[in-house]
C-alpha cells in the first residue's frame, strides 16, 4: 500500500517536472520522447509480456483473449484521440489543429490517460511487486512525456501560460487519484491478465503513436534512434536484475 502511494506521488512530480521542462527547454524535448518511447517498448516486451505469458500458463486462460485485450488498448486509445480531434476542428483549423479548444479537449484526455496510469500501477501490484514497479516505471517516464504534451498540446493551440499550468497540475493530480482507487478493490487474475493485455496495448500505441513520431517530427538522427534503444535496454537490465 505504501509503496503504491510513493510510486504514484513520483508520478506527480514526473508530470510536473515534464510540463516545466516542456516549457524551458522546447528545443530538446525530442531527445526526452525518444527515450521514454524505447522506455515504454522495453516494458511491454520485456515485463508485461512474459508476465502476460507466465499468467496464461499458470491458469490456462485463453491467449486469444489477451491479444484481443491488447488490440483493444491500441484501438481504443487511437480513435479517442483521433475523434476528439475531429469534433474539435473545423474549416482552416483541422490543417494545423490550432484552437485552444483543441488544446483543453486533449489535456483533459491526457488527465484520463493518467488515470488510468494510475489505475495499471495500482493493478500491477495486485499481480506482484515486480510488476507492480516496472510499470511504475513505465508510467513515471511516460508520465513525463504527459506533463510536456500537455504543456505543449496548450500553448501549441494559442492557449496562455496560466491556463497551461492548470491543466499541468490536473494532468499531474490524475494518476495518483487512479493509483489509490485501487486500494480499494482487489480483481480476479483473469481481469488482471486481460487488463495487462489492454495496458501493453495502450503502452504500444503512445509510444509508437505519439511519442516516437513526436520524437522524429522535426529531424530525425542517429542520436535519437540510439536513444531509443538505450531505453529499451535499460528496461531490459532492470527486468533480468528483479
Amino acid at each position: 500500500m505504501v509503496t503504491v502511494i510513493i510510486l504514484s506521488v513520483a508520478t506527480f512530480f514526473s508530470t510536473i517536472l515534464g510540463g516545466f521542462f516542456a516549457i524551458k527547454f522546447k528545443n530538446k524535448l525530442h531527445y526526452i520522447m525518444a527515450l521514454a518511447a524505447g522506455v515504454l517498448l522495453g516494458v511491454v516486451s520485456f515485463d508485461i509480456f512474459p508476465e502476460i505469458i507466465e499468467q496464461v500458463k499458470k491458469y490456462n486462460f485463453n491467449s486469444i483473449e489477451v491479444m484481443v485485450a491488447l488490440v483493444l488498448g491500441f484501438l481504443i486509445f487511437h480513435i479517442l484521440e483521433k475523434s476528439i480531434l475531429i469534433q474539435h476542428c473545423h474549416g482552416e483549423e483541422c490543417a494545423g489543429h490550432k484552437h485552444p479548444h483543441v488544446g483543453i479537449v486533449s489535456a483533459l484526455a491526457l488527465a484520463g490517460h493518467s488515470f488510468m496510469d494510475g489505475v495499471g500501477i495500482g493493478l500491477g501490484f495486485q499481480v506482484n511487486s515486480a510488476v507492480g514497479i516496472l510499470v511504475a516505471i513505465a508510467v513515471i517516464s511516460h508520465d513525463f512525456t504527459d506533463g510536456m504534451n500537455t504543456v505543449t498540446l496548450m500553448l501549441n493551440n494559442k492557449n496562455t501560460n496560466k491556463k497551461s499550468k492548470l491543466f499541468l497540475l490536473l494532468d499531474s493530480i490524475t494518476p495518483i487519484l487512479g493509483a489509490v482507487s485501487t486500494l480499494f478493490f482487489k480483481v480476479s487474475p483473469h481481469f488482471l491478465v486481460l487488463y495487462l493485455g489492454f495496458f501493453a496495448g495502450f503502452l504500444l500505441y503512445i509510444g509508437a503513436s505519439d511519442i516516437l513520431p513526436e520524437a522524429h517530427s522535426k529531424h530525425s538522427s542517429y542520436k535519437l534512434m540510439g536513444l531509443t534503444v538505450l531505453g529499451v535496454l535499460f528496461i531490459f537490465l532492470i527486468t533480468r536484475l528483479t
